[in-house]
């Protein structure tokens, strides 16, 4: 998905793309996490939120992960979101990474 494709790209293209992202209106955070051992690669929070993002946004990768393998275990979880009344968790889980971009909702943003 998005880091499967960003990998093919150069480091430059790379830090073009995560530039726009975080440039989008609503886009409050941006993290990228190695799937183990959780360690922040790049992020756009403090030290505290990202730990805190990472620890459970990879806990929800791993339960819908486990739920979509267990109805079909030959299918995988490609995008996560999460929606609240304030805000939207977008996770893009890969093999060796996870993209975690934090926003706005357009509610609780004013539109």
């Amino acid at each position: 998905m998005v880091l499967s494709k960003m990998t093919e790209r150069t480091p430059i293209e790379v830090k073009d793309v995560l530039k726009r992202i975080e440039e989008h209106p609503n886009v409050t955070g941006v993290i990228i996490a190695e799937k183990e051992g959780g360690q922040a690669i790049h992020s756009t929070l403090d030290t505290m939120e990202t730990a805190y993002y990472i620890k459970h946004c990879n806990t929800l990768t791993g339960i819908a992960r486990g739920a979509i393998r267990e109805t079909d275990p030959t299918n995988d979880l490609q995008f996560f979101r999460i929606r609240t009344k304030k805000y939207e968790i977008l996770l893009a889980p890969e093999s060796n990474y996870l993209l975690i971009v934090l926003q706005n909702t357009a509610k609780a943003s004013g539109k």
